[in-house]
């Protein structure tokens, strides 16, 4: 239930985007409607628009008079898509996206000025900078990612994925330090921390072979925290973390192309609809806040998926528009039309193939 309440708001806010620029526009709404059709009931007809309930409670859409038509004297008469300048065409059309937009950023400005969100960092490196700049808190700790079969660390069960603290009693932070001190000596005593919440305390004596023991380590950031932020920060914060959010997006949509045209397969960590349920269901759990990021995630990558430049996406649609102000005259309807209409079936289908995987992967 929060899984289709989620994305109905999210798809209903870009509909709101189109319907207005639409009315700025004069181009004539002729419905409005929350969910899918069937139609059940009219709510109330207001300034031309009629506003309707319908029977698939999911989204909804917005009809723009003479956006499918054929003739050309539809597609121009007055209060028609078409009719509208080029200009206001593309603000109509990027009017969704926009809100998308605009959602992810009010939501992620506001968790991070008062949910103090840790935001996105792709490397160490860019998380001990934002540390040393004062922008988060962290406690830094040395991670073992791996323990080598057959190895020194192995033959004792040293645990993979533990947290190495102290090497002869000697507190480490860093990996250098843990291969500084093992360098010393040919035997070492190794106290880690194991289990799920790293509570489990163990100490190992590891005999090493020419200064290592078998375990491959890494920097791990153990606790992190944030300050006090103003909203101009938060704001600043909330601009860097759309960007990488978008990017991220951008490479997984490609990578998923990719992967469909060589192998016919969906690539871990694309999620379909199942997926998203239940990162949803799992968000739901872990809080008001937790949820919260989710939402502003999923508005951004539909925002993204929308502009992209494919038949039956707001981004496709806009190709045409565009071609039609570089040739000077508008790309054949019907072309249009079927084009659009092919696009939409392809999209279903990798729709269908990604909740199939989704629903293999979790159960």
């Amino acid at each position: 239930m929060a899984f289709i309440l989620l994305l109905s708001v999210l798809i209903i806010i870009h509909e709101l985007g189109h319907f207005m620029a639409a009315r700025k526009a004069g181009v004539i709404v002729q419905e409005f409607g929350f969910g899918l059709p069937p139609k059940a009931k009219v709510l109330f007809k207001q300034g031309g628009t009629s506003f309707t309930i319908n029977w698939i409670p999911f989204g909804g859409f917005v009809r723009l008079q003479g956006e499918n038509a054929l003739t050309e004297e539809d597609r121009l008469a007055k209060g028609s898509f078409g009719a509208a300048s080029i200009p206001a065409r593309i603000v109509i059309l990027c009017a969704g996206v926009t809100m998308n937009f605009l959602l992810a950023i009010i939501l992620l400005t506001f968790g991070f000025s008062f949910g103090k969100w840790i935001p996105t960092y792709l490397s160490m490196e860019d998380m001990q900078r934002a540390a040393d700049r004062g922008v988060i808190s962290m406690e830094l700790a040395v991670h073992i990612d791996e323990v080598v079969s057959g190895g020194n660390a192995a033959k004792i069960g040293v645990p993979q994925n533990s947290i190495l603290t102290a090497v002869n009693g000697i507190p480490v932070r860093l990996p250098d330090e843990v291969q500084r001190l093992q360098a010393e000596n040919s035997v070492v005593t190794y106290s880690i921390l194991s289990g799920e919440d790293f509570s489990e305390v163990e100490i190992f004596t590891v005999n090493l072979e020419d200064g290592k023991s078998g375990v491959v380590l890494s920097l791990l950031a153990k606790e992190l925290s944030s300050p006090k932020r103003s909203l101009l920060s938060s704001l600043s914060l909330s601009l860097r973390e759309t960007k990488i959010m978008t990017e991220q997006t951008i490479i997984g949509i490609t990578n998923l192309f990719v992967s469909l045209a060589k192998s016919g397969k969906v690539p871990e960590g694309i999620s379909g609809l199942v997926g998203i349920a239940h990162l949803t269901h799992v968000s739901v759990q872990q809080g008001f806040m937790t949820y919260l990021r989710l939402v502003s995630l999923l508005s951004l990558s539909l925002a993204v998926l929308n502009i992209l430049p494919f038949p039956a996406l707001d981004g496709g649609r806009l190709v045409f528009v565009i071609a039609e102000f570089i040739g000077r005259k508008p790309v054949n309807r019907r072309f249009e039309l079927i084009v659009n209409g092919v696009g939409f079936l392809f999209l279903i289908s990798v729709i269908f193939l990604i909740t199939f995987y989704d629903i293999v992967r979790l159960f």
